[in-house]
């Protein structure tokens, strides 16, 4: 075999060191994120969208963020935490309280009367409980906010509910097991739906209204599946719902430490905060949209509410009672998250 000559190899070497010189292709991923409602709605538009946005561009481009409206990717709305701690999707919008009872401490957020009409201001607090709290329940998954939404209303067929004998007989759907207690506890027949499945029960009957926020209001057609909305006087919710946007835990941990640090720069009490706002946001456009279709709207008297919030009480303190015998402390939990709202409350004055 002939040697190269010395004018081929310093032209070969010369390939060689340009080719070592080249930088190292950034790593670049895509994310696929899955929520269960439309769009339109409130946290995708005012949340989840610009949280991606957000991602995407402190990335570089380097993280894409597809996000997938009404589980378009398969499952079903109580199955999100499994996807995602399995890695069916990377990430997604999740409600523990759709499996009654996994997530029993969570429910101490979702008590009657117990969180603020505000949704940064609850979600504030969620997030506070959930690293004091529930943070051994979700090592399976990457957390990246834990918040809640608004006030709860009540929405129906009708004439608007104005007292606590108005619950009685009704068919409402309620979205958790605090709630569900709750109208119970009113006089009503309540039915535990996830929200995709109730506007198709309004309309064929099945219901006569349920328990929602504002915000969902214009995406699920509720200004024609029902004539009424009705809220409880003062600056509690009649009930709240706790929410995670979470990470699979696998997906996260692949990513570069640069890459990482994106996310977490766009998690924590900064995005839990931001999700709530997001409720808010979307709480007055949905009672706006209510309003402008004639929609009767009716906030009740102060002696109405107090009845319901001492039905309410009784609530809190079966829960307690339940919780205790499956060995968690419940009454600490509820103290500890009463004072977690009053200074939050007090900080926010």
């Amino acid at each position: 075999m002939k040697a190269a000559c010395p004018a081929r190899r310093l032209v070969l070497g010369a390939v060689l060191a340009s080719i070592a010189a080249l930088p190292v292709a950034a790593q670049e991923v895509t994310l696929r994120f899955q929520h269960f409602v439309s769009p339109k709605s409130a946290n995708p538009t005012y949340f989840m969208q610009p949280w991606a946005d957000a991602v995407e561009e402190q990335s570089g481009g380097r993280i894409e963020v597809e996000l997938y409206p009404a589980m378009a990717l398969g499952g079903k709305a109580q199955s999100q935490y499994d996807m995602i701690r399995d890695g069916v999707i990377d990430g997604g919008w999740v409600i523990p309280g759709y499996q009654p009872g996994r997530f029993p401490e969570a429910e101490a957020l979702e008590l009657p009367f117990m969180m603020p009409k505000s949704g940064e201001v609850a979600s504030a607090i969620a997030w506070e409980f959930t690293q004091k709290y529930l943070a051994d329940d979700f090592t399976d998954v990457h957390l990246i906010a834990a918040h809640m939404h608004g006030p709860g209303i009540v929405h129906k067929k009708g004439a608007p509910v104005e007292s606590v004998a108005d619950f009685d007989g009704l068919r409402l759907r309620g979205p958790s097991r605090p709630a569900t207690l709750l109208l119970e506890r009113l006089g009503a027949t309540p039915v535990g739906m996830p929200v995709p499945a109730f506007p198709e029960a309004l309309a064929q009957g099945v219901l006569d209204g349920g328990v929602i926020t504002w915000e969902m209001s214009p995406s699920l057609k509720l200004d024609e599946l029902t004539d009424s909305h009705t809220d409880v006087a003062g600056d509690r919710a009649l009930y709240n719902l706790y929410f995670l946007w979470a990470m699979n835990r696998d997906s996260y941990e692949a990513l570069p430490d640069d890459l990482k640090a994106v996310i977490d720069a766009n998690s924590g009490l900064m995005a839990s905060r931001w999700a709530g706002r997001a409720h808010d946001t979307g709480d007055v456009e949905g009672r706006d949209e209510m309003a402008a279709a004639g929609n009767a709207i009716t906030t009740l008297s102060e002696e109405a509410t107090d009845e319901i919030r001492a039905i309410g009480a009784e609530v809190t303190e079966a829960w307690i009672e339940q919780v205790t015998a499956r060995g968690l402390d419940g009454a600490a939990l509820v103290e500890d998250v009463r004072a977690m709202v009053e200074a939050a409350m007090a900080g926010e004055g």
